[in-house]
Formats: structure tokens, C-alpha cells, sequence
């Protein structure tokens, strides 16, 4: 309820400036696509970079001290949990691992060399810049909510195994599939960048 409260507040600020702005004659300050052709190329790759890692560190930041603290409050009761289960935290800290590799991939579209303001405005170089923060931006977010997948279903598999060892192989299995979502994430800020030729200075 909270959510939707909030969305809906921001929503409505939005449509409220927008309309003062167009109703005032000022519509052309409200203009998203100069905004799009004004911003530097380079930032866009950047922040799609920055996006990458920084939101795949988190969703595995968040899944390990989800499953780590599980894992410690269960092991009080039953000891024995504590090392099998560690392959939950293997599964949240892949999911950095993923972040890292995309943001590696995704720096050698850049160069070396940075391009003078006045040869890097041209249509490749806008394509190389939006679509890195795009398929940043995607390996992020699955990266982020694959963590928290994993970090809950880790969790839930180490109190189950406390309580009774035969559920383990099976949580694990639903754990499995839920990091999976990080290598779909993978894969398709691959496919989004595949095209996408590194920054040239126009001739």
C-alpha cells in the first residue's frame, strides 16, 4: 500500500509539471529526446557499467547476510548444517561474479582513448553508449533480484535442513533455479551489447 502510494504521488508530480510546462509554453524544456541527444554517450556506458556491478554486489550482499544469518542461528541447534549449507553463500557470491565479468565485457566497448567533445556525438557511439546502460541496467536488476532469490531460498534450506536433513537436496533444487535468473541476466546484456561496435571518433 505504501508503494502504490508513493508511485502514485510521484506520478502525479510528473503529469502536473508536465502539463504547467506545455500549458505555459514552455512545453520544449520538457523535451526528452534533446535530453537523450545532449547527455555524453560516455556517461550512459558508465553509469550502465557502474549499474552492472554495483546492484550485483548488492543482491549478493543481500543474499549472503540473509542465508549467513540463518545459517548461524541454525547451526546453534544443529551443528551439522553449517558446511553444506555454505553452498548457498556460493550461490549469492556467483551473482557478484556475474556483475564483475558483465562490467569487464562491457569496459572494452569504451577503448583507451578518450574521444574529443566534438567527434563523439554520432549515431554509433550513441548506440554503443545507450545500449551498454541498458544491458547494464538488466544484468543489475537480475543480478539484484536473483541475489535476493537465492539469499531467501538459501535461508529457508538451511532452517529446513536443521529440522529435517531429508529436505535439503530438495530446497536446494528450487535454490538452483532461482540463481539461474542471474545467468538469463547474463545473457541477455550479452545479446543487448553484442551489436554495439566500441567508441570511434567520427571522420
Amino acid at each position: 500500500m505504501t508503494y502504490l502510494y508513493y508511485g502514485s504521488t510521484v506520478a502525479a508530480t510528473v503529469t502536473f509539471i508536465a502539463l504547467y510546462l506545455l500549458l505555459t509554453g514552455s512545453g520544449e524544456t520538457f523535451n526528452v529526446a534533446r535530453f537523450l541527444e545532449e547527455v555524453n554517450p560516455y556517461m550512459w556506458a558508465m553509469t550502465g557499467i557502474g549499474l552492472a556491478v554495483g546492484l550485483s554486489v548488492l543482491g549478493a550482499g543481500w543474499g549472503i547476510f540473509v542465508t549467513g544469518a540463518s545459517i548461524l542461528g541454525g547451526g546453534v541447534r544443529a551443528p551439522r548444517i553449517r558446511t553444506k549449507n555454505l553452498i548457498s553463500i556460493i550461490f549469492c557470491e556467483v551473482v557478484a561474479i556475474y556483475g564483475v565479468i558483465m562490467a569487464i565485457v562491457f569496459t572494452s566497448k569504451i577503448g583507451s582513448d578518450p574521444i574529443p567533445e566534438d567527434k563523439l556525438y554520432t549515431v554509433n557511439n550513441y548506440y554503443t553508449g545507450f545500449s551498454l546502460f541498458w544491458g547494464g541496467l538488466t544484468v543489475g536488476l537480475c543480478n539484484l533480484f536473483c541475489g535476493i532469490t537465492v539469499g531467501i531460498t538459501g535461508s529457508n534450506a538451511a532452517l529446513a535442513d536443521a529440522a529435517d536433513p531429508t529436505l535439503f537436496v530438495k530446497v536446494l533444487i528450487v535454490e538452483v533455479f532461482g540463481s539461474i535468473m542471474g545467468l538469463f541476466g547474463l545473457i541477455v546484456g550479452l545479446l543487448v551489447t553484442g551489436s554495439a561496435e566500441p567508441f570511434q571518433a567520427a571522420a
